[in-house]
């Protein structure tokens, strides 16, 4: 008679190799895993600064095709938009009211900053936006602040 022996299962090298490569892949992967937040919050701040840019340009135009005078407010889709030298004024009122952005994810500070709240240090993940100085020039929006996202 014969006498076969059947191998079950793993040694305890094949353990142990696969234990160390789940660790190295762990240790390299989980810190590109942490950035991703930090660098959604940095677009997220990119794509309100975009659309801010959008609608002080759209709100102008309105302003003009109607034939406003340069302090005058426009209503853009029902909300009325304070203005500043044919722009969006940075009072409450004007340029937040013209881009309508989700309070949940940004906020404005008085002097029209827009910050993403959920940031390490929102006062440095940020960008400032400025009102028109004077009718032939547009507001100014400073580059956003991404240190503190």
């Amino acid at each position: 008679m014969k006498m076969t022996r059947k191998l079950r299962g793993f040694t305890l090298i094949e353990l142990i190799v696969v234990i160390l490569i789940l660790g190295i892949l762990a240790a390299i992967a989980a810190p590109k895993f942490v950035n991703l937040t930090g660098q959604a919050r940095i677009a997220a701040l990119n794509g309100l600064r975009a659309a801010v840019s959008s609608a002080a340009t759209l709100a102008n135009a309105l302003s003009v095709a109607q034939g406003n005078t340069p302090g005058q407010a426009v209503s853009i889709e029902g909300a009325n938009v304070l203005m500043t030298n044919g722009y969006p004024s940075q009072s409450a009122g004007g340029i937040d009211a013209a881009v309508r952005f989700d309070a949940a994810t940004f906020q404005t500070t008085g002097t029209m900053t827009f910050q993403v709240v959920a940031a390490t240090t929102p006062a440095q993940c940020s960008f400032v936006y400025t009102a028109a100085a004077s009718a032939t020039q547009p507001p100014t929006i400073a580059a956003a602040t991404t240190n503190g996202c």
